[in-house]
């Protein structure tokens, strides 16, 4: 691609800064420079994700600059650029940062009727924005199911509340919200509050149910965090008291929507 340089120095021009256009991609800035300077190419994979943003095609890169301005367009959303939704992260940068690390994550699923599903998630600050990066692991034996996913998200801060969008990785991608309560100032283990998605196992159907965090620290044994993920009774001794006692209050009905809805 002899015009690849000069391509993506015409398409970063429409951005609002570099700086931007990496956090939107999730591209290393000093790698997207080196790309600009033409001192290294980016890869197949990270050609088609910035090819993606731009709302192009890979080979789009290697047409000649006049051909290249007239494909190019604004992104067809301009939650690249302006969005008031984008606008609202992080909120309270300063407040967030002392909720930065890992976390084991327990919520009630309709997926999993009278389980509780363990997974993890971590706080990690980068570009100004406070990152949310989730895995779940779930195994079925009596049905030989193997589930593996991974969200990635953002976390603001308002009125002493986090609130958290993800979307899954992946071809067929949802989007779960969560709210939780920080800390109090004797309690600096916890976080409670609510989740929302879409079950995975029951027609996608929307649901909502409790949820609470429990922080593990700042670098914990990842091996040790994802072998604790899956489902579990309620009356597993695998879960702490105050999460068996969070999550199994009467009060704590998983809401979901019914198919004849």
């Amino acid at each position: 691609m002899p015009h690849l340089v000069e391509n993506l120095k015409i398409a970063c021009a429409t951005q609002r800064s570099i700086s931007h256009l990496c956090r939107a991609i999730d591209i290393n800035r000093q790698q997207f420079n080196r790309y600009i300077n033409g001192q290294t190419r980016p890869s197949a994979h990270n050609l088609a994700r910035i090819a993606k943003y731009f709302d192009l095609d890979a080979a789009d890169f290697g047409l000649a600059p006049r051909l290249f301005r007239e494909r190019l367009r604004k992104p067809t959303l301009d939650l690249n650029q302006s969005s008031e939704l984008l606008k609202a992260f992080p909120g309270d940068l300063t407040a967030l940062r002392r909720h930065i690390g890992y976390f084991q994550t327990y919520h009630r699923s309709p997926s999993w009727p009278g389980m509780v599903v363990c997974s993890c998630s971590r706080f990690v600050e980068k570009g100004g924005l406070v990152h949310v990066k989730s895995m779940e692991r779930l195994r079925d034996a009596g049905n030989g199911i193997q589930q593996f996913s991974k969200y990635i998200g953002l976390a603001a801060f308002y009125r002493n509340r986090i609130f958290i969008t993800e979307r899954v990785v992946g071809p067929n991608p949802v989007l779960s919200q969560t709210i939780l309560l920080p800390f109090d100032e004797y309690q600096r283990v916890y976080l409670r509050g609510t989740t929302m998605g879409v079950s995975w196992r029951r027609e996608n159907l929307p649901y909502a149910s409790r949820m609470i965090w429990r922080y593990v620290g700042a670098e914990p044994n990842l091996r040790d965090l994802l072998s604790r993920c899956g489902p579990l009774p309620l009356s597993s001794r695998r879960l702490p008291p105050m999460v068996r006692s969070f999550l199994a209050d009467p009060s704590a009905e998983v809401y979901a929507v019914p198919a004849e809805y």
